[in-house]
């Protein structure tokens, strides 16, 4: 943590558990840690982890079994999307509505006057570059650029937080990389804080300022790493030294949980 530094959303001993009535599966234990105002934070770990969970968690989607998410004091209970915006791996964007319509669909739920709606929407599609596309449909866009809709979509309400989870994961590699690039430009220029999920850990520390690493489930914090990465980033930073070794430390918390979830199935038999 930063001293003085304002913290924008936390977690306090966040437990999720599924079936408590039947066999049940503790899918978060204990889960608590602090993001900062204007950061990037990325969380990382195994599959079936919990990632998603905590997430949907945080946005105030799904109800933790004990624990609590806070943004300024208050428990986080149901969507904010003055305070919390949420972008998911598929871009969800409406067919039948034109680009333009599907940034303005959050601000119309809202509730918003239609010409304030419309204003907003242009100011988020210039800002992820994608003006002269207001008024195609999803199906006329890219892979890559219907995520950039999602992220203005996402923006359109002002929230402080935007959380994402694996937002580029079904993109093919070139296009990951340039939406990587799209997104720390966006972040740079708007001051959000952003809470990011991947399953790469190139990913997680390039665009990163800090990497949270979950253990298998039941999901625990079991590591924090700070990038400590020099802005602004570059693609040529992966190939460092530096790069490599950040990494190899995300790796090998990860790979001991592996070699201590192993050691506990021997010891069962």
């Amino acid at each position: 943590m930063t001293p003085g530094r304002p913290v924008a959303i936390e977690t306090r001993g966040l437990r999720k558990v599924y079936g408590i009535d039947r066999a049940p599966i503790v899918a978060l234990q204990d889960i608590s840690f602090a993001v900062e105002e204007g950061s990037f934070v990325s969380l990382v770990g195994p599959s079936g982890c919990g990632k998603s969970t905590l997430l949907q968690i945080m946005a105030g989607l799904v109800p933790s079994t004990s624990g609590e998410v806070l943004v300024d004091g208050v428990a986080v209970r149901q969507p904010a999307p003055e305070k919390i915006s949420v972008m998911f791996q598929d871009a969800t964007l409406l067919p039948w509505k034109r680009i333009s319509e599907n940034v303005e669909f959050p601000l119309e739920i809202r509730g918003m006057e239609s010409g304030e709606r419309r204003h907003r929407a242009a100011a988020m599609l210039a800002l992820v570059g994608l003006s002269e596309f207001a008024e195609r449909y999803p199906h006329e866009l890219s892979g890559g650029m219907r995520q950039r809709v999602s992220i203005a979509r996402a923006l359109a309400p002002d929230p402080r937080i935007l959380l994402m989870d694996e937002p580029f994961g079904a993109l093919d590699e070139q296009t990951r990389i340039k939406m990587g690039y799209e997104l720390l430009r966006i972040w740079e220029k708007t001051g959000k804080t952003i809470f990011f999920i991947t399953h790469s850990l190139t990913e997680a520390l390039f665009l990163a300022d800090t990497v949270l690493v979950m253990s298998h489930r039941p999901g625990r914090i079991v590591g924090t790493i700070e990038a400590g990465l020099r802005r602004p980033r570059t693609y040529e930073i992966i190939g460092t030294a530096e790069f490599g070794a950040t990494r190899n430390r995300i790796w090998s918390l990860i790979s001991q949980d592996d070699r201590e979830l192993s050691s506990e199935g021997m010891a069962s038999l």
